[in-house]
């Protein structure tokens, strides 16, 4: 008879070879969910400046993506993680977006333009917040629209008005919400488009009368199904881990 490996040694090599297919389990998990970030998304600002009258005066207005900035328009950024735009208004150079208030404007727009674009990553609607602040005759009017590149096809048209206590149902102080806004449906490809009025309406421009956009954000939320995968990969993965270790 030949000689045959004992049986300890049998079971080590059919315990080297399990192992090893898990440690190319986790190393598959690693590059999918890797590729699972990787996919992010892609932000281009182009526009985020606004106008201050009489006399008409130029302001740029810097912004926030993610983690990053402030930074200035035209910029772009691609993102690993949950798209966030934050426009910060009350922090334009040379003026943030302000009329009345002891200055001497008393109107003013600010218009912001943004695309956000993916492969694999639709995305479902957005977080949308809003900061201002009106005293008597002080308004904002607001307006946003967001397109799908791909189709044209409009997602989502909104728009509203800040009123100070100068006008009927309007209140004195601090104005804004944040709420979620869904698309008409996904989209991995969308254009925002979001134009903001502040006007005294014909008050003394160096009186108490203001109008004052503080911030606009807005945080961008993926299709549900996005999400899950990703979650998927990363359990996997962590499962795998455990089991190698046993």
């Amino acid at each position: 008879m030949g000689w045959r490996a004992p049986a300890a040694l049998l079971c080590l090599r059919r315990y080297n070879r399990m192992k090893g297919l898990k440690i190319l389990g986790i190393a598959l998990s690693i590059t999918a969910v890797s590729a699972a970030f990787a996919s992010g998304w892609t932000v281009n600002v182009s526009i985020s400046k606004g106008t201050l009258f009489p006399p008409a005066t130029s302001t740029n207005v810097p912004f926030i993506i993610n983690n990053s900035g402030p930074l200035y328009s035209p910029a772009t950024m691609f993102v690993s993680g949950l798209p966030q735009v934050t426009f910060l208004t009350a922090a334009g150079n040379p003026h943030p977006i302000l009329t009345g208030d002891g200055t001497a404007f008393t109107g003013g727009t600010y218009t912001a333009a943004y695309t956000i674009t993916s492969n694999k990553a639709p995305l479902l609607g957005f977080n949308f917040v809003v900061q201002g602040y009106v005293f008597g005759l002080g308004q904002i009017i607001w307006s946003k629209k967001v397109v799908d590149l791909n189709t044209s096809q409009v997602l989502y048209n909104g728009s509203g008005v800040f009123s100070g206590g100068g006008y009927s149902g309007g209140d004195n102080g601090n104005v804004g919400f944040a709420q979620y806004i869904p698309l008409a449906r996904p989209s991995s490809n969308v254009q925002v488009i979001e134009t903001f009025i502040v006007h005294i309406d014909g008050a003394p421009a160096r009186g108490q009368d203001t109008a004052s956009l503080l911030l606009v954000e807005q945080d961008w939320v993926p299709e549900p199904a996005s999400m899950l995968a990703l979650s998927a990969g990363l359990a996997g993965l962590a499962a795998l881990r455990r089991r190698a270790t046993k």
